[in-house]
């Protein structure tokens, strides 16, 4: 027996779409839009005349930074990127163990799909918990009801072994991934200047055996460049298409500093670009030039959050604030329709459609508790929700066909204890990090 939503107002975001009718889906998927009521018995929700979209996909994040929310100042303070990275999220990650992996996997699920967000891709680091940390992931994604991408971060930083274990996790995970429901796989690289030729190498041939795309940080900072240059006389982009990286599978974090020539390079290669413009406010790494990507990134530039939370109406509305201040010319809907490729990314990733409220697409569904004091239509819809959208509108989410979210409370865990189980953890992984020399 399906299940029948009625009393829609059925919006999305690319196709720009806004239209009365009942959404039937049938186990995971969408069977069909009716604008009447279709044949056959069916379980029914009213959704009262709520909006109900697709749900929202973060397209780069770090769950383990879950517990770094309010946690002691570093040692020293940074004075600029690569310090913020050794005083701070270095020592975070060496001192992650299983039970704190699994909090930060649980209250990042919870607080996004809370937010209306479905699938989050995620890139993990634990260098002194590596084996079986991409499954520790899923198991709580899992019991909140979330889909995943997920990938562990390859790196030369912690030496030959800590490597060779993050390439047989990646391996490892991606193997197994589909006995795993709601997730899938990419292969995780930390960032060009922390990576030897030969890692680069090994994590381009294992991802191409496994079919999977390499998840990788491109020159965030104008250290990445910096050191690209240094090594091998190339700027970050032609350094990893020398070691086969750019593929139409990759999907490349950040790109602040690519110039016009490598953002042409990865467009031609068909590699996907995660702009994270609140992230990168927070470390003051530069502007992203998202004119560039838009131009040229035809429909594969998305939208992460880089880990400061699983909010992408925050993240959206940022990005179109920031772009104005750039350039008066820049338009709503081009974020939105950011936003929303994030699902034609991770489409890609299942083997199966996400997105859409269409007809065999998976029923990731957002109902969001909006009664617009204008006329809500097509044309419209991009400026409704970058000035009136925000997480806090968010009532009920359904993943796979399935409820997670029912009127603004978890259906599968008890969010309360979970974030009291959290507190314990995050004060022994803060006395673990504050143990640890620089």
């Amino acid at each position: 027996m399906g299940l029948l939503l009625t009393n829609c107002t059925l919006a999305q975001l690319s196709p720009r779409m806004v239209r009365t009718a009942n959404l039937l889906m049938e186990g995971d998927t969408i069977e069909g839009v009716y604008d009447g009521l279709p044949a056959g018995d069916h379980d029914v929700f009213d959704c009262d005349g709520a909006l109900v979209m697709p749900g929202n996909v973060c397209a780069h994040t770090h769950l383990y930074s879950v517990l770094a929310r309010g946690m002691p100042p570093p040692p020293k303070t940074p004075r600029n990127f690569p310090e913020i990275l050794q005083y701070v999220w270095w020592r975070l990650d060496r001192a992650l163990d299983e039970p704190s992996i699994r909090s930060s996997a649980l209250i990042g699920a919870i607080d996004a799909l809370k937010s209306g967000t479905t699938t989050l891709v995620d890139h993990h680091a634990s260098p002194s918990c590596i084996e079986g940390s991409l499954t520790v992931l899923g198991q709580e994604l899992a019991r909140a009801g979330i889909r995943g991408v997920l990938c562990y971060e390859v790196t030369d930083r912690n030496g030959t072994d800590g490597r060779n274990q993050g390439l047989r996790e990646n391996e490892r995970f991606a193997r197994g991934v589909s006995n795993l429901p709601n997730l899938a796989a990419m292969f995780g690289a930390h960032a060009s200047f922390t990576l030897e030729d030969e890692s680069l190498d090994q994590i381009s041939g294992l991802a191409g055996d496994l079919g999977v795309g390499v998840h990788i940080h491109v020159a965030e900072d104008l250290c990445d460049q910096a050191d690209s240059i240094q090594r091998t006389g190339k700027r970050v982009a032609d350094r990893l298409d020398g070691h086969h990286i750019l593929s139409d599978r990759a999907l490349l974090a950040h790109c602040v500093h690519l110039d016009e020539l490598e953002v042409s390079l990865a467009a031609n290669r068909g590699c996907w670009i995660a702009h994270n413009c609140r992230s990168n406010l927070n470390n003051a790494v530069g502007r992203a030039p998202v004119p560039a990507f838009l131009r040229q990134m035809a429909g594969r530039i998305t939208l992460g959050t880089d880990g400061i939370d699983q909010d992408m109406f925050a993240e959206s509305r940022t990005a179109y604030f920031r772009a104005r201040e750039d350039a008066l010319d820049a338009f709503a809907e081009q974020f939105t329709d950011i936003l929303a490729a994030g699902a034609d990314l991770v489409s890609q990733g299942f083997g199966r459609p996400v997105g859409r409220l269409e007809a065999g697409y998976l029923a990731d569904i957002q109902v969001y508790d909006y009664t617009p004091p204008t006329t809500l239509t097509p044309n419209n819809l991009a400026w409704h929700w970058m000035f009136a959208f925000s997480n806090q509108l968010v009532k009920h989410v359904m993943v796979g066909g399935k409820w997670v979210v029912k009127n603004r409370s978890m259906v599968n865990v008890d969010g309360g204890e979970a974030r009291a189980i959290a507190r314990e953890r995050a004060t022994a992984l803060w006395n673990r990090m504050q143990a640890l020399p620089l």
